[in-house]
């Protein structure tokens, strides 16, 4: 049954919406396609015109998404390599406020969820091709170059570690968690405390 009073959706990003309130309501494994198609007022082909499977449901408009990213890295190119990387980095994860509990859901769904670790995996593959054409470009290597390559799971793990921190800690900001881990890539390790050696002699 549609839910009382609810529009019937009919985008991606509503879609989504949808189905990740579901998830978080009912447990992901315990909630099925049909269930997220008669919420949405629509027939299970028609979701399966918006998503190929139901693991890609919580992702949303990712190409959308991906494609804003390509534009972003490609907008500025008298932009230093690291600075081009920051910006695209937090312009990328960048959610109005009133969004902000929805985005924690949605990632605490992509990350926790062991049912939609591999399918996450090849998003995070797309999005790290993305970094490696534009490193490749920049520094004038093939993609699949070592450097390039290093550089696109560097700021993937930046990345998911920032949203670690976040989902464990409402209080801290994703923006500056992310623009910390990003520095780190970008510029390289920050400076040992005084006194503090842990090589060998």
């Amino acid at each position: 049954m549609t839910r009382a009073g609810r529009p019937q959706s009919t985008t991606r990003a509503e879609l989504s919406t949808l189905a990740i309130d579901l998830f978080t309501e009912n447990g992901f494994d315990q909630t099925n396609v049909d269930d997220i198609a008669a919420a949405a007022g629509i027939a299970r082909r028609t979701l399966f015109r918006y998503f190929p499977s139901k693991n890609s449901i919580p992702w949303g408009d990712f190409d959308g998404h991906l494609a804003k990213m390509r534009r972003q890295l490609r907008a500025h190119p008298d932009q230093p390599l690291g600075e081009s990387l920051r910006l695209a980095l937090i312009a990328f994860n960048e959610v109005p406020e009133v969004e902000h509990e929805h985005h924690r859901r949605r990632m605490q769904l992509l990350l926790e969820v062991p049912a939609l670790q591999a399918h996450s995996m090849l998003m995070y593959g797309e999005w790290r091709q993305i970094v490696a054409e534009h490193v490749a470009e920049r520094l004038s290597l093939p993609v699949t170059a070592h450097l390039p390559q290093t550089i696109a799971w560097q700021l993937l793990g930046a990345s998911l570690a920032a949203y670690e921190q976040w989902l464990a800690d409402p209080s801290t900001d994703l923006l500056e968690l992310l623009d910390e881990g990003c520095t780190v890539v970008t510029h390289g390790l920050p400076p040992e405390a005084a006194g503090v050696h842990t090589g060998h002699n």
